[in-house]
């Protein structure tokens, strides 16, 4: 019994082979997080995922090469994980591509492909700069984004309401997304900056336009 344990957790990668994928996966993950500060971080309002990259990356790392090296481990660790149930949500689409990131660059590292995350992570500074190249020369850099949390049951009464206070007050207003998590519902909305704004004021006839209900905004 205890030689089939022992056997259960020996697993042919070495054990300096398995430090060096785990610290590239690391290496990776620091450079996933410095491109979500450099080209997203200080602009949009998301869920703050880029807090998990430097422990994500590695631990995604370890799962692919627990899974490679020893199938009964794999499907164990993968069972506790499915217990695991994630609250904060996605706020801004954007996040997912860095997610995707993270997780490819792991998988990379797992399976020995570095060539392919140095590849990766040039096509994608590469796309993130052109992105930002060309939102500065057609001004797309210019629009603000805006976030609203309401209760759900409020919303039906306050939505003609809000949406109305919101295009009086903000100019190239467009509604991003919409979605309804825990009972309340999050609006996502794109604005074109503007000058001379009231931000105090606006967030007044907000809450005076929601009365009992219970409003959170978010202004970036």
């Amino acid at each position: 019994m205890l030689e089939e344990i022992a056997e259960l957790f020996q697993a042919p990668l070495g054990i300096w082979e398995a430090v060096v994928r785990v610290s590239v996966s690391l290496i990776a993950s620091a450079v996933a997080y410095l491109l979500y500060q450099v080209f997203y971080g200080s602009r949009h309002i998301g869920a703050g995922v880029h807090r998990v990259f430097l422990v994500g990356g590695p631990a995604i790392t370890m799962i692919f090469l627990v899974i490679q090296t020893s199938i009964p481990l794999g499907i164990g660790l993968l069972g506790a994980l499915s217990f695991v149930r994630f609250r904060t949500p996605i706020k801004d689409p954007a996040e997912i591509g860095f997610l995707l990131l993270l997780i490819a660059s792991s998988i990379g590292a797992a399976t020995g492909n570095l060539a392919a995350i140095v590849i990766l992570f040039a096509v994608v500074a590469l796309a993130l700069w052109l992105q930002r190249l060309v939102g500065e020369r057609t001004g797309a850099t210019g629009r603000g984004h805006l976030m609203i949390s309401v209760d759900q049951p409020s919303f039906a009464a306050l939505e003609p309401g809000l949406t109305s206070l919101l295009q009086q007050r903000l100019r190239g207003l467009n509604l991003e997304t919409m979605s309804t998590i825990d009972g309340r519902v999050a609006l996502h909305y794109q604005y074109r900056r503007q000058t001379g704004l009231d931000w105090a004021a606006f967030t007044g006839e907000l809450n005076r336009l929601a009365g009992e209900a219970k409003v959170e905004v978010f202004i970036s």
